[in-house]
């Protein structure tokens, strides 16, 4: 029995490491070539011949063989051939003449490119996993009274479903019973949680946070906001780019006239021009050789890698070259309002009391309250009270939450209510301390009102308050002459008030995921390339679809996951320091393949006319390649 549980746990090790190493498959294969390529070279070096050729030939089977299936299968399904087999061609032609470094060397650059978009490939689809595992799996169904788990995907329309505290909403509905604070950030995104009650509607993946509640499912799992939230993140994923069209279109184009030229070199010049066999064979090799696109391929990728090591550097994380390189083309840039312009959490901006009370005093005792409840206001208040007043908190005698309210407590004798202005009387609210409150939410504050044994006596005035570096990035932005633009789930006057806070050009208030979208796919339509920047769940459809995706460090993992480029330290001037790599980048990338072109040309014409012999053809071609890339390595300062 012993040896069998044995047996099993090896089983169960050996599959487990082989699902670990399996998406890296290609980058260890690109690995060993590029260590058979070193051992073959060495060995020539010291004049092993056959020992070396079978080091280069193992180099050709692990790195090629990734990218030839590739190329083969694809194509059979398009019945057209492709970059792939061109350069599998061109490796092979380099070994007939003898040149088994260079063909390695073209099949491990092959090799990394394609490890790349495997990565790529993965961490698309681990993005849509991390949004998956924030829907619910089971729901509380209630059926006369009586309490049943169900899978959320067994939820039919109308059924009535318990939500407790803490819990996360199966479905969408609207609430038939109870009342609750929902924390409805993976929707809006928005940091201040919404009270809510009879006949409101709540969404599915938001957070009950305070009170039981049940609601009458409204509409499908399928077919839930949340779940749209994922689609429009596969959808806008699966557009492919203008410029990545364009290079499958020329693709098969050039693969075609490089081996129509080949094809006819081996003939040609021996009926029309008298070249021996021998001459005509030896000359569309080299043509073979020199037309393969190592030069082309060099141009880019040390240049984007070289850039992309800059950005790292600097706190910006790139996904891609591709992200890098859209970043010069930006006319317009998008913001989330919170975590992203704002700091994302609530904060005192102003306290207000009656004249002759204890300013002091009140915040104390207020804090001494609040820090028995989890709302981030009442966080915020205690944090601010502890910030400026020293000392032990209170210990009310009683307390009493209400939830979607505030809370009721017996402190030193007095009777206290902390919360929303229908709490303590709407009326006097607004006249109180002579419309200031009136002010302070036309400032995009969210007030919290005391009242003392029955009379009110002093108000909070809390905000997500806009990022110290906010005003500079944005202003930046501007004398770039990029159009700024925030998106926000927030009321039209909080937005408002943000808006001309932070210096952006135009706002839109009150958005949900979809809305985000549509406004990005307006934005685009007037602007063309379009970024987005945001750090929450509901920013991810608007994240995906932009035509680059900027993420904040500290935002939500799904956030990360969909962005292509990441502010590692949330810092927002980064932005405009990323658009300037990218155009230095570019402006890089343009004089690589304007040199290469004009050497590749070169050495086709000399070839052609039979000045080029093969080592100089050789040296040609890899040295431009050298100089390529050392042109690219100035980007990493």
């Amino acid at each position: 029995m012993n040896s069998e549980v044995k047996v099993l746990t090896k089983a169960n090790q050996k599959v487990s490491f082989l699902k670990k190493i399996m998406p890296h498959m290609e980058l260890i294969a690109a690995a060993l070539s590029g260590i058979f390529i070193a051992t073959g070279w060495l060995l020539d070096k010291f004049g092993y011949l056959p020992e070396s050729i079978i080091a280069y030939l193992f180099a050709f089977v692990i790195g090629g063989f990734a990218k030839a299936k590739e190329g083969i299968e694809a194509t059979i399904e398009n019945k057209e051939l492709n970059v792939e087999m061109l350069m599998i061609f061109a490796a092979i032609g380099s070994a007939i003449i003898g040149y088994w470094t260079e063909g390695a060397i073209l099949i491990f650059i092959f090799a990394v490119s394609g490890a790349l978009e495997t990565y790529a490939m993965n961490k698309s689809k681990k993005e849509i996993g991390s949004l998956m595992e924030l829907q619910p799996e089971e729901a509380l169904l209630i059926t006369n009274g009586i309490e049943k788990r169900i899978p959320v995907a067994e939820l039919q329309l109308h059924d009535q479903i318990l939500i407790k505290p803490g819990e996360r909403v199966p479905a969408d509905g609207i609430i038939i019973k109870g009342q609750t604070t929902i924390d409805e950030a993976a929707i809006t995104g928005e940091s201040m949680p919404v009270s809510k009650g009879v006949d409101k509607e709540v969404f599915a993946g938001t957070v009950n946070m305070t009170g039981s509640i049940t609601i009458e499912v409204t509409k499908e799992s399928s077919d839930t906001l949340f779940q749209k939230i994922i689609q429009l993140v596969q959808s806008a994923q699966s557009e492919k780019s203008p410029s990545q069209l364009f290079i499958e279109r020329f693709e098969g184009t050039y693969v075609k006239v490089v081996l129509s030229v080949v094809t006819l070199m081996f003939f040609l010049p021996h009926f029309l021009l008298g070249w021996s066999w021998h001459e005509s064979f030896y000359r569309a090799m080299i043509l073979l050789v020199v037309a393969s696109p190592c030069a082309l391929v060099a141009s880019i990728m040390p240049a984007t890698l070289s850039a992309i090591s800059n950005g790292a550097r600097h706190g910006i994380l790139v996904k891609g070259g591709v992200h890098l390189e859209n970043l010069k083309s930006i006319q317009a840039i998008a913001f989330d309002k919170t975590g992203t312009l704002t700091k994302g959490k609530p904060e005192v901006t102003e306290v207000v009391v009656l004249e002759g009370l204890n300013k002091e005093e009140i915040i104390w005792k207020a804090a001494s309250i609040e820090r028995h409840s989890n709302h981030p206001l009442a966080q915020a208040i205690v944090q601010y009270a502890k910030q400026t007043i020293r000392g032990e908190l209170l210990h009310p005698d009683s307390l009493e939450d209400v939830p979607g309210w505030g809370v009721k407590a017996v402190i030193k004798g007095e009777q206290w209510k902390i919360g929303k202005d229908t709490f303590v009387g709407k009326e006097n609210a607004e006249r109180f301390a002579e419309g200031k409150a009136a002010e302070l939410a036309d400032q995009g504050n969210t007030l919290v009102f005391i009242e003392i044994n029955g009379k009110l006596s002093a108000m909070f005035a809390l905000k997500d308050v806009v990022r110290e570096e906010t005003k500079y990035a944005i202003d930046h932005l501007k004398q770039q002459g990029i159009h700024t633009i925030m998106l926000t789930g927030d009321s039209e006057k909080t937005a408002r008030a943000i808006a001309a806070e932070s210096h952006v050009d135009e706002y839109f208030a009150e958005c949900l995921p979809q809305d985000k979208v549509e406004q990005l796919k307006k934005l685009k339509s007037n602007h063309k390339t379009v970024a987005m920047v945001g750090d929450g769940i509901n920013d991810a459809p608007a994240l995906a679809i932009a035509n680059v995706g900027i993420a904040m460090g500290e935002g939500t993992d799904v956030a990360l996951e969909t962005a292509d480029i990441v502010l590692m330290k949330n810092d927002l001037p980064r932005i405009a320091e990323a658009i300037n790599l990218s155009r230095r980048m570019n402006k890089i990338i343009k004089q690589n393949i304007v040199f290469s072109i004009l050497v590749i040309m070169t050495l086709i014409c000399s070839n052609f006319f039979q000045v080029l012999d093969l080592p100089f053809g050789v040296i040609g071609h890899e040295g431009s390649t050298i100089l390529v890339i050392l042109n690219s390595l100035r980007l990493l300062k």
